[in-house]
């Protein structure tokens, strides 16, 4: 009998042994750096004429990795070899399915290290984030195979006289999964593995700056027995395969997490019935936030400020739940504000592989210009605090900024950014910041600094979000715990690693049999 779902603990770096395993492990994936990684349909590795390259955004003169780019023909000849895989899998009893989850969990466990450095040093996380997200991978496997035995028990229907009735939940299909590079390892092995636990077969296109990351993932599922051809890696750009992918007639439901503007076409283009394409399309999208986290004048000033500034720039505000409003009763604003500033000054940014830094590198150049190019239009909506500059050594460094006196309805106040940028913004009252949270057309994540219950519950009642935490960071959802989505545009409010995630890859059927 399985033991009740526990939440994997990060690792503590300040042991010796941990730190010097971790360096260990960098120094082994540096080691491996420029290898080919192919991409893989049926089982079997293909090459093609064109591979591009991933590149350490701390450094991107150094290649963790060549990658197989993939064409729209390979991205048919995917779902088409999904397609056939499908019913053999689907006919695999759920408990099988789960427990080649659960292998893969040990799996992760036994290669933590080595799954932290390549995240250090292909996604520019530090040590902390990179493990976190090992860590949530490593929750989703496990949780999800536990869910998966629960949605295969006998489901409760109200008895009959004289018929026996059943409800049972059945797999789609072919699931195109299309994850994002601000968690490579945990949202890729999240969007994926239920997909795969609930009996569909997957193809999955990783994000194009973090490739290599994914291939460990399908690496490990292989070798925790997933069979061939019940998962295909195509890394290729998104522009060139992503379209033939949603659009494919064999396609059943689109699982995608990333920027609004590529989720809303993506729904788009799944809605359109392509030829000989025998159903509706499902589309599962988590995409953009911009998250505001309120503080009363009755909080503890000090809590709130830690919680901004862990939350705005962890992992450089590259995170869809990172706080990128603070928003600030001006009763106490001057305090609050002064004291972001002084942690957010004392934030060290450098490469990610030292562990001594705490901010790396934003993904690439094109983020970097785009988040610098905000920072500018914020210098004409409010006061530049702290920050506001490109970091002048090899990589993709921006300092962490902080724009105070922001109006809501700023530009930088309502677009989201995906940087280490902080818009702080004065509020008349408590009752005034919570309308100004709610004015924006993302409802993700957002948190409430008070002491006050009157105010926790209308806070509750009218935040309009997601995720809402109350007295702490809006960031650091965790599997099972909090299960995690939004509303609005910020997408379909899945709720990723809950009790209701795996119900969206799969449909109930009812047989009654009348004696």
């Amino acid at each position: 009998m399985l033991p009740e779902f526990r939440t994997e603990p990060v690792v503590d770096f300040s042991l010796e042994a941990n730190r010097r395993a971790m360096l260990e492990a960098v120094a082994d994936v540096e080691s491996r750096f420029g290898r080919h990684y192919p991409i893989c349909i049926r089982g079997r590795e293909v090459r093609t004429a064109k591979d591009f390259e991933s590149t350490d955004p701390s450094d991107p003169s150094r290649v963790v990795g060549r990658v197989a780019a993939a064409t729209p023909e390979l991205a048919d000849e995917a779902v088409r070899a999904a397609w056939d895989a499908f019913p053999a899998w689907a006919a695999t009893p759920p408990d099988a399915r789960a427990r080649v989850l659960l292998r893969a969990a040990a799996i992760m466990r036994r290669r933590r290290f080595e799954l932290d450095a390549v995240e250090v040093l292909e996604a520019g996380k530090p040590w902390l984030e990179a493990d976190g997200d090992v860590a949530e991978a490593i929750d989703f496997l496990d949780f999800y195979a536990r869910e998966m035995m629960r949605y295969s028990e006998r489901q409760p229907l109200v008895p009959f006289p004289g018929e026996e009735n059943e409800l049972t939940y059945t797999p789609l299909g072919v699931i195109v999964t299309i994850p994002p590079w601000n968690f490579p390892l945990a949202i890729a092995c999240g969007m994926a593995t239920a997909a795969l636990v609930a009996g569909n077969t997957v193809v999955l296109k990783p994000a194009t700056p973090t490739p290599v990351i994914a291939w460990y993932l399908y690496d490990i599922l292989r070798e925790a027995g997933l069979p061939d051809g019940v998962l295909q890696f195509l890394p290729g750009p998104g522009g060139a395969i992503g379209d033939v992918l949603v659009g494919h007639p064999l396609t059943r439901a689109v699982s995608f997490t990333g920027s609004m503007a590529v989720g809303l076409h993506v729904n788009e283009l799944a809605a359109r019935q392509a030829p000989g394409q025998r159903w509706i399309k499902r589309v599962v999208a988590e995409m953009g936030g911009k998250d505001a986290i309120v503080v009363a004048e009755d909080s503890d000033l000090g809590a709130a400020a830690a919680a901004i500034v862990a939350s705005a720039f962890g992992f450089q505000g590259q995170k869809c739940s990172a706080c990128s409003r603070a928003i600030v009763v001006d009763e106490v604003y001057e305090r609050v504000t002064s004291e972001v500033v002084r942690l957010a000054s004392a934030i060290k940014v450098g490469p990610a592989r030292d562990p001594a830094n705490t901010m790396g590198p934003v993904i690439t150049e094109s983020a970097m210009r785009g988040i610098l190019d905000y920072i500018e239009i914020g210098r004409g909506e409010g006061t530049v605090l702290c920050g506001g500059n490109r970091v002048d050594r090899p990589g993709w460094f921006v300092e962490p900024t902080v724009i105070g006196d922001v109006r809501p309805g700023a530009r930088v106040e309502q677009e989201e950014i995906f940087g280490p940028v902080l818009a702080c913004v004065r509020a008349r009252s408590y009752d005034h910041a919570i309308e100004v949270a709610n004015d924006t057309q993302y409802g993700l994540t957002g948190a409430v600094f008070t002491r006050s219950r009157a105010r926790l519950e209308k806070a509750r009642r009218e935040f309009r979000c997601g995720n809402l935490y109350l007295n702490r960071k809006c960031t650091g959802a965790l599997v099972g715990v909090q299960p995690f989505g939004g509303f609005d545009m910020s997408g379909t409010d899945s709720k990723a690693g809950g009790r209701d995630y795996l119900g969206l890859f799969m449909q109930a059927k009812v047989v009654c049999e009348r004696f």
